[in-house]
């Protein structure tokens, strides 16, 4: 155990609970990265639970478009708002039933006070986040009742093009700056979210969309599940340049335990040492700041490395962290207190 509530800026279980043979959450099991007996064993006080429509029968990744530098993964088709909308009510509608359901050790939170009760009190803090954009209709309709009913952070895009902009595609070796900026409306979905308090996630925006966010916005920049590109110049990561914007603006990353996205080669292989997610946050935090970054473990939506294994090898990671010279306040400030801070700043 650690001293820290570790607050986690991305997670894909609700995606793969959906699937038919998924164990129950409340079920310790070996299968996939989080259950609420493995979080509640290694003081993982919650996250972003991500909302995420897939496309229908597209499975490829890297390994299956290797070049002779790296890989270069054709983005997917977009797909329909109908479809999209659809399936978020699914996860979403999940979502609320495992709260519902948890008597009490899980409770989605839609403010901050909310979240540093529950961090306080040792219960499970949900964060209702989508990724990519696609179940938003351009009237904003459906924007305004998914914040009615919870949603508090939306990444614009996926990996994927949709009516608002473009993500970048999983390509190494690749600078992030891959594809146009946001659209008209995609610059409008901003303006909308910081009138809601609805928080910009700009993980997966591809480099103009991001400067177009940060031009717009008038609140922090936030990069959920996203690491450092002078380490690992995979097009899914931040150059140095977007995160000093991401500082200026008093926002914050969450490093994402990806091992493609970890390595200075892009590679695949998980066999490799807790020093690398280690690298990123110090990265980051000795030259923009250690208020700047946070975790973002990308669980259940990645392959992360075998040393780490789930949520349970959390309190290895924070030994990691220890050694290497960060204790007490900058502790407090990795594992939750940057995020509750960029969500007060946010959140109406």
């Amino acid at each position: 155990m650690t001293n820290y509530p570790i607050f986690d800026g991305h997670n894909d279980t609700l995606l793969r609970l959906q699937a038919t043979d998924a164990p129950s959450f409340f079920t310790e099991s070996p299968a996939g990265h989080i259950d609420l007996p493995r979080a509640q064993k290694s003081s993982f006080g919650g996250g972003f639970f991500a909302v995420f429509t897939p496309n229908e029968d597209d499975n490829d990744g890297p390994a299956d478009h290797i070049t002779k530098d790296g890989y270069d993964v054709p983005l997917p088709p977009p797909i329909s708002q109908e479809q999209a909308l659809a399936y978020t009510n699914t996860l979403a509608a999940r979502l609320f039933r495992l709260e519902a359901e948890s008597d009490g050790q899980l409770k989605v939170v839609r403010t901050a006070d909310e979240l540093k009760d529950c961090l306080q009190n040792d219960v499970t803090a949900a964060i209702f986040h989508i990724e990519g954009a696609e179940a938003i209709d351009p009237d904003f309709d459906a924007l305004h009742v998914l914040y009615q009913a919870g949603l508090r952070s939306l990444g614009i895009v996926w990996s994927r093009p949709n009516i608002y902009g473009e993500g970048v595609p999983f390509r190494y070796p690749s600078s992030p700056d891959t594809g146009p900026g946001l659209t008209d409306e995609g610059k409008a979905l901003v303006r909308e979210c910081n009138q809601l308090g609805v928080m910009i996630d700009t993980t997966h925006l591809n480099e103009k969309g991001f400067w177009d966010v940060a031009s717009i916005t008038d609140a922090p920049l936030v990069a959920t599940h996203s690491n450092v590109h002078s380490i690992s110049p995979i097009a899914r990561n931040l150059t140095d340049k977007q995160l000093k914007a991401i500082a200026e603006s008093n926002g914050v990353v969450g490093i994402n335990y990806a091992v493609n996205m970890l390595r200075e080669d892009g590679g695949l292989g998980t066999d490799i040492s807790l020093e690398q997610i280690v690298r990123h946050v110090a990265y980051i935090a000795e030259k923009f700041g250690v208020d700047h970054v946070a975790l973002g473990s990308d669980f259940d939506g990645t392959n992360i490395p075998d040393a780490l294994k789930d949520v349970t090898g959390l309190p290895k990671l924070i030994d990691r962290l220890k050694a290497h010279g960060f204790h007490d306040d900058a502790l407090e400030k990795i594992t939750y207190s940057n995020w509750v801070r960029v969500l007060e700043d946010t959140w109406k």
